[in-house]
Parts: structure tokens; sequence; C-alpha cells
């Protein structure tokens, strides 16, 4: 790939000039390194600018007619390009315009009559400046790009799950409510729930591991496979015990990626419950009297989704009474930490207090209290981790 030539703008009235720069830096001319651009006053100087606005060097003499070149220099400031250095050229031993010159932007002076050596060195280390700015302006750019990339990836991620609450307004046998907040634009947390025929609800919480956009991509396959799979098999630990063997089946040599996930079926008539882990946290189960438990785990904890294509998934069962809610979260809410690095898990008897009693809330008010108690623990420090809350409320028939 050939090398882009600086170009150098030299500004002078001198109809000589032009031969003798042209002359004196012969060999990197030839070589393609300068292109050098000339123009004999500061008007000409601002139209030769606006021709070539990469122009990475101006040579500018002080006295020039038309436009001096102080006021050049006040024109070429307003362009506000940090990428264009100025070496200014006036009278030997004029101090005071070499003073105003140096105060008003200037990269550096020469004084006549000129040493072609000492501008030679003068404009190689102001390209070296150059090329440093420039490339500092490109990966801002980049930074730029990339973040509004992942704007438009954390909607289309949040598109991805359901958003709408109550999400089936037609059913008053139950409500949900959930809400997730990515660690960084996007994250690896996801959470599902749709009714798999007119009798029974699917409800999934998951957190792949690892953060970001790999994470999130993984995310959404394995979104996309649980759902399409689940309309298939009802039986959850059927259900996981295939989901794994897909993401195991696609899993590419340097991916290493795994999603723990809780997934349940619902029966609306008659609150019966089949769920499966795999390595996810149990779900607190709040009672109609605002007792506390956990979602019962007999079988040995299973492990993440992805991970090894022998796992079992045992499917357990719970019978869910008029009034009980089921929260259901990622460890990003009891991994999170204070400024002191103290984990919010140590407080996890006082989270089970907070839920106590709540029975009566809006899943929404119990949700909004949890992420609250969270913003209080951590204080401002950085959040490390994906925070996802579902919560689920059983009414049953009326």
């Amino acid at each position: 790939m050939p090398t882009i030539p600086h170009k150098i703008l030299v500004v002078d009235d001198e109809p000589d000039w032009e031969t003798v720069i042209l002359q004196k830096f012969n060999k990197q001319i030839r070589l393609e390194e300068w292109k050098c651009i000339f123009a004999r006053n500061g008007i000409e100087a601002l139209e030769r600018l606006e021709e070539n606005p990469d122009i990475s060097i101006v040579i500018l003499d002080y006295k020039m007619p038309k436009m001096d070149g102080f006021t050049f220099l006040n024109k070429l400031n307003e362009t506000d390009n940090p990428a264009i250095k100025t070496i200014f050229v006036t009278a030997f031993g004029d101090m005071e315009n070499i003073r105003k010159a140096m105060n008003a932007g200037a990269f550096d002076f020469l004084t006549k009559p000129i040493d072609f050596g000492d501008l030679e060195i003068t404009i190689n280390k102001a390209l070296k400046q150059v090329d440093i700015i420039r490339e500092a302006l490109r990966s801002r750019n980049e930074l730029v790009a990339l973040n509004r990339d992942l704007e438009i990836a954390s909607g289309i991620q949040e598109s991805m799950v359901p958003r709408q609450f109550p999400p089936f307004p037609q059913r008053k046998e139950f409500d949900i409510f959930a809400r997730m907040i990515p660690a960084k634009k996007i994250g690896g947390d996801f959470y599902d729930f749709f009714l798999v025929d007119e009798n029974r609800v699917a409800v999934a919480i998951g957190d792949v591991s690892g953060k970001g956009i790999p994470a999130a991509l993984y995310m959404v396959k394995t979104r996309i496979h649980l759902k399409a799979t689940a309309l298939q098999i009802i039986n959850p630990g059927e259900c996981l015990l295939k989901l794994n063997k897909l993401l195991i089946s696609e899993k590419q040599a340097d991916e290493n990626f795994s999603v723990t996930l809780f997934y349940c079926v619902l029966n609306i008539d008659t609150g019966a419950m089949q769920y499966a882990y795999a390595g996810h946290p149990a779900p607190f189960l709040i009672r109609p009297g605002g007792k506390i438990a956990h979602i019962p785990q007999k079988a040995p904890k299973a492990y993440p989704l992805g991970f090894l294509d022998t796992c079992e998934y045992e499917v357990e069962k719970i019978q869910l009474k008029k009034g009980d809610t089921l929260i259901g979260y990622t460890d990003g809410l009891t991994d999170a930490e204070n400024p002191s690095k103290i984990q919010f898990i140590q407080k996890k008897s006082q989270l089970k207090k907070l839920l106590e009693g709540k029975n009566t809330m809006h899943l929404q008010e119990i949700t909004d209290k949890l992420l609250s108690e969270i913003s209080e623990f951590t204080a401002g420090a950085p959040q490390t981790d994906d925070i996802t809350i579902l919560a689920l409320r059983y009414y049953g028939k009326n």
C-alpha cells in the first residue's frame, strides 16, 4: 500500500521561494514523502487549505500582502484542527513577533535568512507531532463509532427481551415483571417468558459467562434455541438437556462461553410448576404470609449449559399457592461490590429480610426496591457484572 505524502503549505510572497523549496527538498518530494503546495498571501493560503483539508504543516511568513501572518494564524485557529502545525517565519531577532506567534498557537519558528538544514529538522519534528495527533484522532473517531454501534446494539438487545408489562394483560392468573441492567452497554444476562400453550407459561432467567459483545451474541443464540426447544419439549429437564447439546454442537474451537439458567414451566390452572437448574442461583419464593424460602434444589447442582456434553438436568416440581411470588436474579446482584470491595452476597440475610412481607407489593415495586438497595450498597462503585431481576406472581383461578 503506497504511503500518502504529507502536504506542506508554504505561504510567502517572494517569487523565488517556491523554486528554492522545491530544490532543497527535491529528495522528499521525489520519494513522495512530502508534497509542497504554495500560496503568495494569506487569502490564497486559506483557499489552498479549503482545497486540501489534509495539509499537515503550514510554513508561514509574517509579512505578506492582503493578509499578514497573524491574521492568517487566527483564521487557522478558527478551524480547530490540532493536526495542522504552523512554522512561523520572521526577521532575525524579532522576538516580539515570535512570542506573539507562539502565543497564537504556532508550533515553532524560524528566522530569516533561512537555514534549510534547520528547516528540515523542524518540519520532521512537526510531522512526528502531526502523526501522533492524527493517530489519536483516528482512535477517538473509532471509539466514537464503536460507542455509536454499541448504543445501537444495546437498543437491539433490549428489544429482544420482553419489555411490555404486564406481558399478558388478558391473563389474570399470574403476573411477571423483569429488569435487566448491563454492566457495559450490552451484556450477557437475559430473561424470557412465553406461553407454551393455553394452560402453561414458560419463564427463564440466565447469565452468560463474560460480558460485552461476545457474551451478548451468545445470549441471543441461547435465547433463540431455548424458545424453539421449549415449544417442542415441555419437560424443563429434557428441554435443558437438548439445549445443552445444541450449544455444545455449535461451539467454536476458540469459544469459551457457558450460560447458567433457571427455567420453569408453570401450569396456570393448577399452580404446579416444573423447573430445572443449570448452575444458576436458586430464586427466592415469597409465600402468601410473607415468609421467604428458596425454590428447592434436591438434585445435584448441574453444570452451566455449553460446558459439558455429558450433563444431565433433572426436573423438579413445586406447588405454587395463590399469592406466591418468585424472585429470580443473576449473580450480578449478589456479587455487587461497594467501594471497599465487599460483596452484597455478604448481606444475603439482609436481602432475605428485605423480601419478607413484600408479597403484597407490586412486582415492579419489589424489583425497584432491590435495585435501590444495591445502588445504596455500592455507593457509586463501578458495576462489574450485569444485574437481572425477574419476578413472577401466581394468583390462580378465581
